[in-house]
């Protein structure tokens, strides 16, 4: 074979033969490479093609166990249980796309309870109005169930990735995820229709995610799993939020220990600016913009779901209400757009306290003397009611003519006009004068003119102010227009006030503080069977309570103790043993704090299960402090031995007493009143026992 010579110009040939183009000698050499990898692929073809995958049997068996224990007899009882009567009817109206907003949560936990019932061919069909009530045949009680089920199955083995995920032992990971599993409070809270086992499951996914993201930046940062771990935390965060408001604690926990890394990264000598920017960015955008996204994504979705009228339109505007399928759409549907002098209106004051309200008057009128000694007018009352009403309706009056009925030609109403609202059913003239209001005795009473014959004239002409007019001319458009009315003789400007709102003040019977959720004073009754004895509590594990109690102030002492001999240069760990505590103690005590804490500044009637999410971080954190004794405080074999066998006994007293606080958790066994009694381990406990 001739050897082969490169000559000027770009060409091959072997030497004492014609040049060959090198193009040409470029594409023999692809196609001889083609059919080299045709040939390998028919050799693989002809042999089996295998995939490889590490399973951890630890994590199946834990979420197997977590499943059994959530989704055992998942139906019974089948009646409405404690907060099931509340939950139940906002899915009611999902399935007949009734417009509703719960003002004391985010919709995306109502929406995923309302999957359930339309994976279960729910129909929305039932009154959801008394706790104990027998499900009729058309609730698919399973499907309703099953995602708070699922939700707290799969938190067991959570716990048990976090832990390792902290570097952590074998051991300890599954103590925590063991822990979670035999908690009583977290089997009864999870396994009705009800959102905190769903909202501690996206709590945990959120730091587990952001663990992985945080160990994958050691390794392989802007690696595809880096990417996903990072945008995951961003998802499980915003579902949290849009599960419970309090689901921000753990946001903002987790914003905080990104914060400080990200500050990490910014020193990094190593990283070149470029590299900094990028890490920032992607930070930014997977934990704070994804989130937002998807928070708003939520409300939408939940408004394009509901597009009937349902009887929280009230607390919308005017114009939302119409958009919807009957209510105020059916009533304004071929009415004309504009108000002229004669029509009947309605006037809603959409920054009333504490809900929107609608101008209103009746018949009663106001007392001659107030319980202060302050005296009124006695005129006819005016106020802001928040229910849609007959004594609501006002005629729009030209002051220039006697009669009540619109003009023909339409005369419309514009910015500036003087007019007079007459009400409708007593056809009385709103006025006002210069007697203090009932409620702000700074501003004017506000009443509906009645002729004493006595020396208070009338004064009841009113200046049309349009607030969004385009130009000083703008006609009055219904439900577009936003308008206020300016007194012509006093020049004060109407505002709607309630005079009286209905409150209860009173405190739910199963109510209770936050001091007593952590030594467990209080229990709540969810559901006592109609004819045994049979009931259902919120009653949490007290040997696991008490413990994870201690394990936090533990941390605590420990953690301040190692911090001032740090300062005076006494390493008593070495360092990344020290970073591994740091850590644990920011994510699992800072998540029981962040969760539990803020409830002391909190006005709302506050119940136990408001602290299951704390107690699930404190749970994992508990493992973690029992490690950390064995390891660097024995300081002996046999100090180790020890404890361990202690840790052992512990354990199987946790699991004695879940199993006897089965029955209150499951409520699938009839006990004696003497059985019942002997349950009341603590006097602030109630426990119901029957009297036959």
């Amino acid at each position: 074979m001739k050897p082969l010579g490169i000559v000027p110009g770009g060409w091959v040939k072997p030497q004492g033969q014609k040049r060959v183009p090198r193009k040409v000698q470029s594409c023999r050499e692809e196609g001889i490479l083609l059919s080299l990898l045709f040939y390998k692929m028919l050799g693989i073809l002809n042999r089996p093609i295998v995939v490889t995958a590490d399973i951890n049997l630890n994590f199946v068996a834990l979420a197997g166990m977590g499943l059994l224990s959530r989704l055992w007899r998942l139906t019974y009882p089948r009646a409405v249980v404690f907060d099931e009567v509340y939950y139940g009817q906002y899915i009611s109206f999902y399935m007949k796309r009734i417009f509703f907003l719960d003002g004391s949560g985010p919709p995306l936990g109502h929406m995923l309870l309302a999957l359930g019932g339309y994976l279960g061919g729910f129909d929305g069909n039932f009154l959801w109005n008394r706790i104990g009530a027998e499900y009729s045949n058309n609730v698919p009680v399973w499907s309703l169930r099953l995602l708070p089920a699922l939700s707290g199955a799969f938190s067991v083995p959570m716990a048990y990735q976090i832990v390792s995920e902290l570097s952590f032992s074998h051991c300890a990971a599954m103590g925590a995820a063991l822990l979670i599993l035999i908690e009583n409070a977290l089997i009864t809270q999870s396994r009705l229709i009800l959102l905190e086992s769903v909202l501690i499951f996206c709590n945990l996914l959120a730091v587990l995610s952001y663990l992985k993201f945080s160990n994958s930046q050691k390794h392989s940062p802007f690696s595809l799993s880096w990417w996903f771990w990072l945008i995951l935390t961003g998802v499980a965060c915003s579902c949290a939020v849009g599960i419970k408001y309090t689901g921000v604690f753990t946001y903002l926990l987790l914003l905080s220990v990104a914060a400080v890394q990200a500050w990490h990264v910014i020193g990094d000598q190593t990283l070149s600016s470029v590299c900094v920017f990028c890490h920032l960015v992607a930070r930014a955008v997977a934990l704070l913009v994804i989130p937002v996204i998807m928070y708003l994504l939520f409300f939408y979705v939940h408004l394009i779901l509901l597009y009937r009228s349902g009887p929280h339109d009230q607390i919308m505007s005017s114009a939302f209400q119409a958009s919807l399928e009957g209510g105020l759409a059916r009533i304004t549907q071929g009415q004309p757009l504009e108000v002229a002098y004669g029509s009947q209106v309605t006037l809603r004051n959409v920054f009333g306290k504490p809900m929107p309200c609608w101008l209103h008057s009746h018949q009663n009128t106001y007392p001659m003397i107030y319980e202060n000694g302050r005296g009124s007018s006695h005129q006819q009352q005016v106020t802001c009611y928040p229910f849609k009403d007959v004594n609501n309706w006002w005629i729009v009056k030209d002051p220039g003519r006697h009669q009540l009925v619109v003009n023909n030609p339409l005369k419309p109403v514009r910015h500036g006009d003087i007019v007079q609202l007459v009400h409708g059913l007593t056809t009385r003239f709103l006025n006002t004068h210069d007697v203090a209001a009932p409620v702000s005795p700074h501003s004017q009473e506000v009443s509906c003119y009645i002729d004493y014959n006595i020396s208070m004239p009338v004064q009841n002409l009113w200046r049309l102010d349009i607030i969004n007019r385009e130009t000083d001319t703008d006609i009055w458009k219904t439900i577009l227009s936003e308008v206020r009315f300016v007194h012509v003789n006093t020049s004060a400007i109407l505002k709607w006030r309630m005079l009286t709102l209905k409150s209860d003040d009173s405190e739910h019977k199963y109510s209770s503080t936050p001091l007593e959720w952590v030594t467990l004073d209080t229990n709540i009754i969810y559901w006592l069977h109609p004819r045994t004895s049979a009931q259902i509590h919120l009653l949490g594990n007290l040997v696991i309570w008490a413990s994870a109690s201690l394990a936090t102030l533990v941390y605590v002492l420990l953690f301040c103790w190692y911090l001032l001999r740090r300062r005076r240069n006494v390493c008593d760990l070495p360092e990344d043993c020290w970073l591994r505590w740091v850590l644990a103690g920011s994510l699992c005590g800072g998540g029981w704090a962040v969760n539990y804490l803020p409830f002391f500044l909190m006005e709302k009637t506050l119940f136990l299960y408001h602290y299951l999410p704390a107690l699930t971080f404190q749970i994992i954190l508990l493992p973690v402090v029992m490690q950390h004794v064995r390891d660097h405080l024995c300081r002996s074999q046999l100090q180790r031995n020890v404890f361990s066998a202690l840790i052992v006994a512990w354990y199987s007293t946790a699991c004695h007493v879940f199993n006897t606080l089965r029955p209150l958790t499951y409520g699938d066994k009839s006990l004696s009143a003497s059985e019942l009694k002997a349950l009341r381990w603590k006097d602030s406990w109630d426990i119901l026992i029957r009297k036959h």
